[in-house]
């Protein structure tokens, strides 16, 4: 476990963990923090490039699955109709896809049920030079905790844009925030979420999480616990739930990441293109949520953002993960090292779970946009740092953007 100051600050990700035993969750509490990215390759996974569709399930209850997705998984020693059956749950080190052509995620109806998602819990840009040199290398001094403030429901009125992405690990079921972004490639018809690079891909000791997928204003009408435990699958997914038919992590994560450190941190951010689990009325996740936010990649100098507003569904405690929060401040710098971009610095209480939660400030239009995603916090909770996102943050997303560009 690496510190992100000489003062020795003990950093992990903030988001998942699982609810397993008193052990698994306190491996997990400390297996958040990712490592992300300098360089990302296009991410076609067959030979002419074309997107791979999801899986669906026929009559006879058998998974049926496009051709370059099966003989993907049967590289690999996988059945698809026997993933369907719990083979999935296999995390053998050699069957594990981990390489950023290999990511494969068919869909499993009604896998993501309501005790399921309520059980989850955390796991544990081309600026000007002048503007880079006044944040690079520079730590400011520890923010001041930021009380965490509940969105008030319904948060689709309220957060449009938020939710959570749901996944599987070798520890298992596991949750992390997300934000509906815009899709130049379908103005006005995106199905993309920004997320952390760690709510995907394990780094270097696994492969790619499996069975992710987002829903967008989890428990809409912010009803406690006690109420969910009887909840139907409508009431914590009011706006369905969407699987990630193909996902994008940096390289440097996926070749460096772990579960805990802070080196690549500044580059701890991801994008997934979602296609809905049930039909949507052939409308696009942004056409179901009514909005989407723009991606701000050449963000002014920290000193010259006035203020961000970090959103999320924290899980650990004194947080449960079924409400969402955010936190409104005034950003620092924190510099884990200076030969990399610095990240973003705020005080907030948030915890485990709202990783990967949008940051939103006011974009070079004057109108609200995704800045940053939230990444990493110290153990006692208190701030958290997200990634300045540049060229790398942005070859990541047009790589998905250009996936399914015409289609």
């Amino acid at each position: 476990m690496r510190s992100t100051r000489p003062s020795s600050h003990t950093v992990r990700g903030a988001g998942p963990r699982v609810r397993k035993s008193p052990a698994l969750a306190a491996v997990a509490l400390a297996s958040a923090l990712v490592l992300t990215a300098t360089a990302c390759e296009s991410g076609d996974a067959t030979a002419d490039g074309r997107a791979s569709a999801s899986a669906t399930a026929s009559g006879d209850g058998k998974l049926k699955i496009p051709a370059d997705i099966r003989d993907r998984l049967r590289e690999h020693g996988i059945d698809i109709d026997k993933w369907k059956n719990g083979a999935w749950k296999n995390w053998d080190r050699d069957d594990w896809l981990r390489e950023a052509n290999e990511y494969v995620n068919p869909i499993i109806e009604g896998l993501w049920n309501p005790d399921r998602m309520r059980e989850a819990e955390e796991p544990d840009q081309g600026v000007d030079e002048g503007e880079i040199a006044e944040d690079q290398g520079v730590t400011d001094a520890t923010p001041g905790p930021v009380e965490a403030q509940a969105v008030p429901p319904s948060y689709h009125a309220n957060a449009p844009t938020a939710g959570k992405v749901f996944f599987d690990s070798p520890e298992g079921s596991a949750v992390c925030s997300a934000t509906v972004v815009k899709d130049p490639a379908h103005p006005g018809k995106s199905n993309l979420v920004w997320t952390a690079g760690h709510c995907v891909h394990a780094g270097k000791k696994g492969g790619w999480y499996r069975n992710i997928a987002f829903v967008p204003s989890y428990n809409d009408d912010g009803k406690p616990v006690a109420e969910l435990e009887n909840a139907t699958r409508e009431d914590v997914a009011p706006y369905g739930v969407w699987w990630g038919d193909w996902a994008r992590t940096s390289d440097q994560w996926i070749e460096q990441g772990g579960s805990t450190g802070g080196d690549g941190a500044p580059y701890d951010f991801a994008v997934i293109h979602v296609t809905p689990e049930k039909g949507s009325g052939g409308k696009s996740l942004e056409e179901t949520v009514g909005s989407a936010l723009p991606v701000e990649f050449k963000a002014p100098a920290v000193p010259r953002v006035k203020r961000v507003t970090a959103i999320g569904y924290p899980a650990a405690k004194p947080y449960d993960g079924q409400k969402l929060y955010r936190c409104e401040s005034r950003p620092g710098r924190l510099s884990i090292n200076a030969s990399d971009p610095t990240m973003y610095r705020i005080g907030c209480t948030m915890t485990g779970g709202s990783s990967g939660g949008g940051w939103v400030a006011t974009g070079r239009d004057g109108k609200p946009a995704l800045v940053s995603n939230t990444s990493i916090g110290p153990v006692t909770s208190g701030w958290l740092a997200g990634p300045r996102l540049g060229d790398v943050a942005e070859g990541v997303y047009d790589s998905v953007s250009k996936k399914f560009a015409g289609r």
